[in-house]
């Protein structure tokens, strides 16, 4: 399964000091493939598009140790292709979602790789469980509808001087079940934890991770954010 620990990578070659955004497919921690989404080319970020071992040859925390990984490598890769460590990103969609704000929100992943996520410029998770991930509870014979929340799931790592938090979902009424009010419960405890930067946008109208449509808000937060950065 190391067969899966890869990486594609676009950067610009043309400019110094851009961003890059660490993408991590979505399929359920059981399937999906790296693919590097346009939009952020056409915008100038670079883009690190992550595989990771799935379910059921590996099982939890084996893709979050992969992501973490991921980052980490980017974080340390990054300056020497002409980028700054000051401005990476962390995206993905629905499982993508999940380990993103594991990686970023539970400090102990990437500490092993002696790197700080609060490092983190921005998370914009979307569609990501925040109670324990669907293929995790079914590792662990836990019923697909009951929500738990334990050191494997984003909302148990709640706190304020995490990174800029941008959560984005599908229309609650056609969302997979309960996504929509995982994430609104997730900003609500980050608000009440003293985290200043959480948002929460619902997108009316889409169904489950509706990617083309969360590419514009992950850029324009990626964007908001470096902007403060200048100031």
């Amino acid at each position: 399964m190391r067969e899966r620990c890869f990486l594609d990578l676009y950067y610009p070659d043309s400019r110094n000091g851009y961003p890059r955004v660490v993408w991590f497919h979505g399929g359920g921690l059981k399937n999906g493939n790296k693919s590097i989404p346009e939009g952020f080319k056409e915008e100038g970020f670079a883009v690190a598009a992550v595989n990771h071992r799935l379910h059921p040859r590996v099982e939890a925390p084996a893709c979050i140790e992969d992501a973490a990984a991921a980052v980490a490598w980017v974080f340390k890769d990054i300056e020497k292709r002409g980028g700054s460590a000051a401005k990476v990103f962390v995206s993905g969609s629905s499982a993508g979602g999940y380990l993103n704000s594991v990686v970023g929100l539970d400090k102990r992943w990437l500490e092993r790789h002696s790197i700080d996520a609060n490092r983190i410029a921005g998370l914009m998770p979307l569609a990501g469980h925040t109670t324990m991930h669907f293929t995790v509870r079914t590792e662990k014979g836990i019923e697909g509808a009951r929500p738990i929340t334990d050191d494997l799931a984003p909302l148990y790592h709640v706190r304020a001087d995490a990174p800029p938090l941008l959560l984005i979902t599908g229309d609650r009424e056609l969302e997979m079940l309960g996504l929509y009010e995982e994430n609104a419960y997730m900003m609500r405890m980050m608000l009440m934890s003293g985290h200043q930067h959480t948002r929460l946008f619902e997108l009316d109208g889409c169904g489950h991770a509706p990617k083309e449509s969360a590419y514009t808000l992950i850029l324009k937060e990626a964007t908001r954010i470096l902007e403060t950065m200048e100031n």
